[in-house]
């Protein structure tokens, strides 16, 4: 059958048949697009004939099972358009011109299939600019603010307006907002102006406008940002004190006037304790080294219109610490002591003491009877927001030295003895031994309290003598200490009681031994002679043997028997 009889019969067949729903199929711009030929895909090995085409003439090509796909001469896909081996149509540099419905035809035995899909093509838009700025505008008056504008798009891009990041709402009073869209009658591609006319306000002195892209095909892309220059005259002035507080004696306060005018003034007047100070080029007046006077109110104006002012109130803190005990203060042992604190401040305060790393729980130090443990550095802290006063002093208690206990002891780990001196006092006193010794050594003098010790060698039954002293007097006591002889003899002594003992034991233990063993062969011996005795009778026999020998063995048999 010819081919042309062939294709208008399967055109007529298809008619009778049931058309499959329409399918979507997106393609970028410029790029390639596969449109799938779903009814062929199932079974491609079954697939006799595949054509493509679109619209009621446009032929694309022609693919018969087992051979190559045959293109038509339609210019528009006569380069561009290929069939894969699954029926699906491929289409390259894909332009708007293609953005219309194909329709994929193939035979399968008997049955003729077909499915239509609708090729939609898009591009993203391009980066939107700002175009026709103003450069100055007038409050309250609505000026074309600026235009923005995206290209080469499909569909089309819709741009939205911002002010400090809010969408901006048209109200075609305040804000009115134009837009247009051009298509390209080359490409088919769309390019999409908005036109801002806004009115400004003082506000907007500082304020960025932005417009922003929005496309079904592509992220957001938001435009340069524009500021605006808006002119309006001072009607308020504001005094602004820069420094963080709370303030105290000795510190620098920055203040600042800034007014609402646009372009702002150059120079401010300033009113410290009713004295006028005028900065030029500037709106910011330091001042330095407060002090309790400086508590009040300060004003800032314009130069060339003082009745537009404004105030700011200020508050300098003070603390004074006064401790009647200051340095060294030198007291005797058992005395009282006390001091007194005064302590003048422009708000509450708080008051801590600590001696050495230690915190007292007290308000002031007060003692009746003082002791060596007593003495020390006393820190007085007075504390208030933002401030802190330290007063110190160092509390001495002395005393005549006392020797608390003198004892002696023998080395554990040589024949020596070490004598230990025990003593109190202060200033820390000093120590003098009535002899001579090795590895004489002292304790940490705590509290009024140290040890002295030294170690000797007795060769003779002796006193020795401890002697502590300071500046206020001195203490002496003493200790008999008899010689290493004396006390080996003393030990010999209990030795040789011990050993005495242990001998008595051991004799003891031996004589019970020898009998328990004489006991045990003599026993052996008559077990012996019963079994041999009792073996002859049985018999009846004579023994062997002379009656010399008998005599021997009986003379043997007597002797073992005496041991």
């Amino acid at each position: 059958m010819h081919w042309s009889a062939l294709l208008t019969c399967l055109l007529t067949l298809s008619l009778m048949k049931q058309v499959s729903g329409l399918e979507i199929v997106n393609g970028k711009y410029g790029e390639t697009v596969e449109i799938p030929c779903k009814n062929g895909r199932d079974k491609p090995q079954a697939v006799m004939m595949a054509k493509w085409k679109y619209g009621s003439d446009g032929n694309i090509l022609v693919k018969q099972a087992g051979q190559n796909a045959s293109l038509s001469e339609d210019v528009k896909y006569k380069n561009r358009a290929s069939i894969k081996e699954d029926f699906s149509l491929v289409i390259t540099q894909v332009t708007m011109a293609d953005q219309k419905t194909f329709t994929c035809m193939v035979v399968v035995g008997e049955d003729i299939l077909e499915n239509s899909v609708q090729l939609v093509i898009y591009k993203a838009p391009s980066q939107p600019k700002i175009a026709k700025q103003a450069t100055v505008m007038e409050i309250g008056k609505l000026t074309t603010l600026a235009q923005c504008h995206t290209t080469g798009a499909n569909p089309a891009a819709n741009i939205t307006w911002f002010k400090n990041k809010t969408p901006l709402m048209p109200d075609e009073t305040a804000i009115k907002i134009t837009t247009v869209v051009d298509v390209d009658s080359e490409t088919g591609l769309s390019t999409t102006t908005s036109k801002l006319d806004y009115a400004a306000v003082k506000e907007d002195i500082d304020a960025q406008f932005t417009c922003r892209v929005q496309h079904i095909r592509s992220a957001e892309m938001e435009s340069a940002a524009v500021n605006l220059t808006v002119i309006y005259p001072t009607e308020k002035v504001s005094l602004q004190v820069m420094s963080q507080g709370p303030f105290k004696e000795g510190d620098n306060v920055t203040l600042k006037c800034t007014a609402d005018g646009n372009p702002p003034p150059k120079s401010y007047s300033f009113y410290i304790k009713g004295e006028k100070k005028t900065v030029e080029n500037s709106n910011t007046y330091t001042l330095t080294h407060l002090t309790r006077a400086s508590t009040g109110e300060i004003k800032c104006s314009l130069v060339d219109n003082e009745d537009l002012t404004d105030s700011a109130f200020i508050t300098v803190d003070y603390l004074d610490v006064f401790l009647d005990t200051t340095g060294k203060v030198s007291k005797k042992l058992g005395e009282s002591f006390e001091t007194a604190l005064n302590v003048s401040a422009s708000g509450k305060h708080q008051i801590s003491w600590r001696k050495g790393n230690s915190k007292l729980d007290i308000l002031l130090p007060k003692f009746y009877k003082l002791k060596y443990s007593d003495a020390g550095v006393y820190e007085c802290i007075v504390s208030m927001a933002g401030l802190q006063k330290t007063r110190t002093f160092e509390l001495i208690v002395e005393g005549r030295p006392v020797i608390k206990n003198l004892i002696k002891k023998r080395s554990d780990e040589s024949m020596t003895k070490i004598l230990r001196c025990e003593a109190e006092g202060s200033p820390k006193p000093t120590v003098q031994w009535s002899v001579n010794g090795t590895n004489v050594a002292e304790t940490a003098y705590v509290d009024g309290k140290i040890t002295y010790s030294i170690t000797i060698v007795p060769k003779v039954n002796l006193t020795v003598s401890c002697t502590v002293s300071n500046v206020l007097g001195s203490d002496i006591k003493s200790i008999n200490v008899s010689t290493l002889v004396d006390d080996v003899t003393m030990d010999k002594r209990e030795d040789q009681k011990d050993e005495h003992s242990d001998q008595m034991a051991l004799a003891v233990g031996i004589v019970v031994g020898l009998i328990l063993a004489t006991l045990a062969i003599g026993l052996a011996y008559w077990m012996y002679l019963k079994k041999f005795r009792q073996g002859t009778w049985k018999t009846g026999e004579k023994e062997d043997g002379s009656a010399e020998e008998s005599k021997k063995l009986e003379e043997n048999q007597s002797q073992k028997t005496d041991v």
